[in-house]
């Protein structure tokens, strides 16, 4: 896992002069800040904190620390290097360094329930420094064993290809991405005998009414074939894919049912690989060549499955057994390692994914988009969409307060695609999110972005705070 943080500091640092004139224009201060807002942390390993500069040092300099210990004890419950005096940390810093650390040790362990209240502020008291300075964007960090108080994240999802899934775990912070098509099925680890197709690649699966899984040829079903893709604007397909909304009760293949005489064969659409081409600025290339097509038939198998798979001329078949997971919301299957492989990290620890997807369009089917962000439905993750109204409801001024439980959606697409203008290339300003998660934290969400510094598509960027 890692997490792509970014912090306002050199935002605040170009917008400090202002409007002075260009006779009196004064050099930017040097200014420093946290990297991040908030760790939670339960681990027995170090942690390096960081602060960041706006420039690099011009002069050697001092920045100093105050701890504050919230129901925690210094020594007893925790310790830094260097080690703090008078409840004050020194870092140094020579010219040239851009950022400065210290290392947080947690002595919590083993730790239970009561040491969950402890809690250790860090802020930026002072700055020792030759030139002009200031202390700007995260003055303070805390370090808590509760959830992450928010952050800027950059999902880095491969550039204008988006050649990955990108996991999101808002409470610690975090984010883990996948090759989004290095996996095809996905057997659900829940209550339902449930299977997915991969809509990230654009895949597409038709019952075909027959058990016989060696008797399928590419005669037998070359009369419809076309009709089994997305994208062919003919409403007809959107029986081929998973319900977009994310109920897992309507995926495109059946439940998989305890009599083997229901379980039928299916067509199965393998999509496309993902592009390799480099697009003009602010467009995307998606998909690449053709993947090809399988024929499949799944039973289960005591408390798994067992999948039947072929290529569409092959007389035989192979098997493997997948057995549940309820850890996860499914394990994965790929038919290009003949294995299962890891996608998704377990269904409790992440909130949000950004991913290309296939969605419908009413009366034309279903059709592929980018830059789409889905929530975690399946774990019970849910969101709602917020309208700005200045100067009552804003981001800024929105609180736990004003949260309504009611408007939470069963629908994984609630941020989706419709929170970006590809022909503007920005994010609208006039909306964001509010999201529950397992646990019970509610965060309020915006998205900030979609393009690189160049122009590049494939770029997701937002901010999120915790509302407490």
């Amino acid at each position: 896992m890692k997490a792509k943080i970014y912090s306002v500091l050199l935002l605040l640092a170009v917008l400090l002069p202002g409007c002075e004139p260009e006779d009196n224009v004064e050099a930017l201060p040097f200014v420093a800040g946290f990297e991040r807002e908030s760790y939670k942390y339960s681990d027995d390993a170090p942690q390096e904190i960081t602060l960041v500069f706006s420039k690099p040092a011009e002069a050697a300099g001092t920045i100093q620390l105050k701890v504050t210990p919230d129901q925690s004890v210094y020594g007893v419950d925790f310790s830094t290097t260097p080690e703090a005096v008078d409840n004050l940390i020194a870092l140094d810093f020579t010219v040239g360094q851009s950022r400065v650390s210290f290392t947080y040790h947690n002595l919590m362990l083993p730790y239970d329930d009561a040491d969950l209240v402890k809690k250790v502020q860090f802020e930026v008291v002072r700055v020792d420094y030759a030139g002009f300075s200031n202390i700007q964007g995260y003055t303070l960090t805390q370090m808590t064993f509760s959830a992450s108080l928010g952050a800027i994240l950059v999902s880095e999802v491969g550039g204008p290809n988006q050649g990955n899934q990108v996991f999101v775990d808002l409470s610690e912070e975090m984010t883990t991405e996948s090759r989004r098509d290095i996996w095809d099925l996905g057997f659900y680890g829940g209550d339902h005998f449930r299977v997915t197709i991969n809509g990230s690649i654009y895949m597409a699966a038709r019952n075909l009414n027959v058990t016989d899984i060696d008797a399928v040829t590419p005669a037998s079903v070359s009369g419809f074939q076309s009709q089994v893709a997305v994208g062919t604007f003919d409403p007809e397909n959107e029986n081929y894919i998973d319900a977009p909304n994310g109920n897992i009760l309507e995926t495109a293949i059946d439940e998989i049912s305890a009599n083997d005489e229901d379980n039928k064969v299916y067509l199965v659409n393998l999509g496309y690989k993902v592009g390799n081409t480099i697009p003009p600025a602010g467009s995307v290339a998606i998909t690449g060549d053709a993947r090809g097509w399988k024929k499949i038939r799944i039973l289960r198998e005591g408390e798994g499955y067992r999948l039947q798979y072929a290529n569409l001329n092959s007389t035989t078949h192979q098997e493997i057994s997948i057995p549940k997971d309820a850890a996860y919301n499914f394990t994965f299957f790929s038919f290009d390692t003949n294995q299962p492989v890891l996608v998704e990290p377990e269904k409790a620890k992440w909130d949000l994914c950004f991913t290309v997807f296939t969605n419908v369009i009413a009366g034309a089917g279903s059709y592929g988009y980018s830059d789409f962000v889905l929530n975690n439905l399946r774990a019970g993750v849910k969101v709602y969409r917020v309208n700005v109204s200045e100067p009552t409801v804003t981001f800024a001024n929105f609180t736990k307060a004003n949260v309504n439980d009611a408007l939470l959606q069963d629908d994984q697409r609630v941020i989706g695609a419709d929170w970006r203008d590809v022909f503007s290339g920005t994010a609208y300003a006039d909306r964001f999110y509010v999201l529950k998660d397992i646990d019970g934290n509610y965060y309020k969400i915006r998205m900030l972005g979609f393009l690189s510094e160049g122009g590049e598509r494939g770029y997701p960027k937002f901010e999120y705070k915790l509302l407490p």
